[in-house]
């Protein structure tokens, strides 16, 4: 079982930045892949980012590729997104998820946990 917490959202000017956070509770957080997914108004969840369990590895959606960076810390079981030259088009629920090792990553449903979302506002 594995609990996720994001931190970090909140309102920002477009052009700005913002840094998410994701802490799990699992002492095996260093064998889980994480992604970052978020989810607009009215629109469906879209894939963000992914990392793989070591982090030797990144995936990224084209709409982010660039201005987003995923990383993470297995000493912290922590999970970060660094959101740069954010758009007004970035405004979303932003979740971070964890997927077993080897799992495909950027399919929603390949990741068995979830966190409860933290707002991201960029405003024009």
């Amino acid at each position: 079982q594995v609990q996720l917490e994001e931190s970090g959202g909140g309102l920002v000017q477009a052009g700005g930045s913002l840094r998410l956070s994701c802490a799990a509770s699992a002492g095996t957080f260093s064998s889980y892949g994480m992604g970052w997914f978020r989810q607009a108004p009215g629109k469906e969840r879209e894939f963000v980012a992914d990392i793989t369990n070591s982090g030797s590895a990144r995936l990224y959606a084209d709409s982010v590729k660039g201005r987003f960076t995923i990383s993470r810390d297995n000493a912290k079981n922590t999970v970060y997104l660094q959101m740069d030259s954010l758009k007004s088009e970035d405004t979303a629920v932003y979740y971070c998820a964890a997927r077993a090792y080897g799992s495909t990553w950027g399919k929603g449903r390949t990741y068995g946990y979830w966190g409860q979302g933290t707002q991201v506002t960029v405003s024009t």
